[in-house]
């Protein structure tokens, strides 16, 4: 079974194009998701938080996940210290997961593949491209944040062109092309290639 990356930067549409794969029966695995549950149910990872950003991140086995993004979203360290304790206990979770899965190929759909690595693990990469201005937009919109914030965000992101250059297919959601045509075509791509 093929293991396929998708990813794209912060309000790329990475999320709305998982989607349609899923629609299409391939079983998609969110590692933003994961990544959250394990840290509101994995003990493990919940003490290693704790170890490292104090008791002001997690109270009474509760995280605070507004507390910890204002203290890694703005300090790269922090950022990478949380990331050595969550990313482990995510690639775990979804090889677990994969190898349960009946398919010709599953999805691993995560914000950061490339930044991470990650993505030279797998069997192929799907990118989803939007321009700049378009992901802020949406993100501001989405969130209710403001347009700095989303660029401190993006500062932790991979740029669009070393995502684009370790892409296997790109899909292009800039709000003019159609995504479900890029979607099916990536679609059988994958399939002709993972059961070559």
């Amino acid at each position: 079974m093929w293991k396929v990356g998708l990813t794209g930067g912060i309000g790329s549409g990475k999320t709305t194009v998982a989607k349609v794969f899923a629609v299409l029966g391939v079983p998609v695995f969110s590692s933003d998701e994961a990544g959250r549950r394990l840290l509101a149910e994995d003990r493990h990872v919940q003490q290693e938080v704790l170890r490292t950003f104090g008791p002001a991140v997690i109270k009474e086995g509760i995280p605070d996940r507004k507390a910890l993004a204002a203290l890694v979203f703005s300090d790269q360290e922090a950022l990478a210290s949380l990331n050595r304790i969550i990313h482990p206990a995510v690639r775990a979770s979804f090889a677990a997961w994969a190898a349960l899965r009946k398919a010709p190929y599953v999805i691993n759909e995560a914000a950061i593949l490339v930044e991470t690595g990650i993505h030279l693990q797998l069997d192929h990469l799907v990118v989803v491209k939007a321009p700049e201005d378009e992901r802020i937009r949406r993100v501001v919109l989405r969130d209710g944040t403001t347009e700095n914030a989303v660029r401190s965000r993006m500062g932790n992101q991979a740029t669009e062109a070393a995502r684009t250059r370790a892409a296997g297919s790109v899909i292009n959601n800039d709000g003019t092309c159609l995504v479900i045509p890029q979607v099916l075509a990536v679609h059988r791509k994958i399939l002709q290639l993972a059961t070559a």
